[in-house]
């Protein structure tokens, strides 16, 4: 028998070894040994309900017997693991699964790029895409955006320093950028100035494109994300997504559509963008396709489709045990109507958030899509700033996390402050799990509001009945 893991000489070598840059280990002080579903334990044997799923990545939770048995095939078939960008029976049952799921135009006439296995690169060859094809370098893009980590991306996310990229407003009921905040609209819990606010974010970028006067010379594509993930959970309208369709369309400026995050049944439809309609000319995808493991495409309109070969190129582009487990992983999605379930379970829990809120002046907003879920926290007790909200809630978001934590449930944090509390739990939770989730996150804020002393650090119950 294996002699027991020391957790704290574990987490000690790797707060001296690895770099500054560490993220999610700094909040989140776990060593994970075993994982299954939304089930994750620990070396110290506790074990915790996973509502960060890799940032997304896990559409099926950790582990599924789909995945797990897609990657073992191909490791005993003897196929190499590592080919380029060449062909493999992997690959062409990968991409005929995947146009599967796509809107007909794109399927029908659509090409693929296989890119790094990391979304910042797939949105670097988006961006190189739409600049070969228009001959153009300006690029149009969007307050509160997080597209990736690399020099491109940043440039285009909301807290890059790069004029090159026009920054436009990006329609945020809640903190709208023109002072129609939903804080303000009690009546209508939001819906009016949400609507107003949309409008006024969907003629400020037509106005952008169409005054020969704005200072804004035609980019070569406006890139945005259907719901803003690191920027706080923020669904756009399907209205507006339509008018950035058209307005896009109107002035032959490529669309970009960031769905990284959002894709494979996250938002309760297969593709974001399916909720609007609308088919964008270039869709960046990353994180679920490949069924836990790295891998990143874009899928663009073929007329695109016309810069040299090694334009954009990648030694690990060709990852066959992600093309399988994401082959396994878009099959069991489309067969088994996770994407629906993802819109009805995520709709009961949206009603209960709001419920939770209606307790708490610290709760300014809850939101989401699907399972993709935020709870806004703020500080009730200060200054209502010029969109009609109160400050976020940094310190408490931080402390909300670190309850959640003690009690077996792991969030992650994003949003203005990093004071949205964001839950991105498996598409294959259950009734049962997303109540002992919320149970968990409604007990945490109550702790972070009114806490009291206590012993911490005490045993978590068995969590009998909550692994798929």
């Amino acid at each position: 028998m294996a002699p027991p893991l020391d957790c704290e000489q574990i987490l000690r070598r790797q707060s001296l070894r690895e770099s500054a840059a560490r993220t999610y280990a700094r909040s989140l002080p776990i060593v994970p040994v075993r994982a299954r579903g939304l089930t994750i334990e620990g070396a110290d044997g506790r074990r915790y309900l996973d509502c960060l799923s890799g940032a997304g990545t896990l559409a099926l939770g950790h582990n599924h017997p789909v995945v797990l048995e897609a990657i073992r095939a191909v490791l005993d078939s003897g196929a190499p693991l590592h080919v380029l960008d060449l062909a493999t029976p992997v690959k062409d049952a990968f991409t005929t699964e995947l146009f599967a799921t796509l809107p007909r135009e794109l399927a029908e006439h659509g090409k693929v790029q296989f890119c790094g296995p990391a979304g910042t690169d797939a949105v670097e060859a988006a961006l190189t895409l739409v600049r070969t094809a228009t001959g153009r370098d300006g690029l149009m893009a969007f307050t509160g955006a997080y597209h990736g980590m690399t020099a491109g991306a940043l440039a285009a996310s909301g807290a890059a320093r790069d004029i090159s990229v026009t920054r436009l407003p990006y329609p945020y009921a809640y903190r709208c950028p023109f002072g129609t905040g939903a804080a303000q609209d009690t009546e209508s819990g939001g819906a009016h100035t949400a609507e107003h606010g949309a409008e006024l974010a969907a003629r400020w970028a037509e106005n952008a494109l169409a005054d020969p006067k704005s200072g804004v010379p035609r980019p070569a594509g406006m890139i945005l994300e259907p719901v803003q993930g690191e920027g706080g959970v923020i669904p756009a309208p399907d209205s507006w997504l339509r008018r950035m369709r058209e307005l896009t369309a109107a002035h032959d400026v490529p669309l970009i559509v960031d769905e990284v995050q959002t894709g494979v049944g996250r938002t309760g439809a297969f593709w974001a963008i399916d909720h609007s309609g609308i088919v964008p000319d270039v869709l960046v995808l990353s994180k679920a396709i490949g069924g836990s493991l790295p891998l990143a495409v874009i899928v663009y309109r073929e007329e695109l489709d016309t810069w040299r070969p090694g334009a954009h190129a990648g030694t690990f582009r060709g990852n066959q045990l992600a093309m399988a487990a994401g082959a396994a992983t878009l099959a069991y999605v489309r067969e088994n109507g996770l994407a629906a379930h993802a819109a009805e379970l995520g709709a009961r829990m949206l009603a209960r958030l709001r419920g939770l809120a209606a307790h708490h002046d610290c709760i300014g907003d809850v939101r989401g899509r699907g399972l993709m879920l935020g709870v806004e926290l703020v500080d009730p007790e200060g200054p209502v700033g010029p969109d009609g909200a109160p400050p976020p809630g940094s310190r408490l978001a931080a402390e909300v996390q670190q309850q959640c934590l003690d009690r077996g449930l792991i969030v992650e944090l994003g949003g203005r402050g990093s004071a949205v509390v964001r839950l991105l739990p498996p598409l294959t939770l259950t009734d049962e799990q997303a109540d002992a989730v919320l149970d968990r996150l409604a007990d945490a804020i109550a702790a972070a509001v009114s806490p009291t002393p206590g012993p911490t650090g005490s045993p978590l119950p068995t969590m009998r009945g909550t692994t798929p």
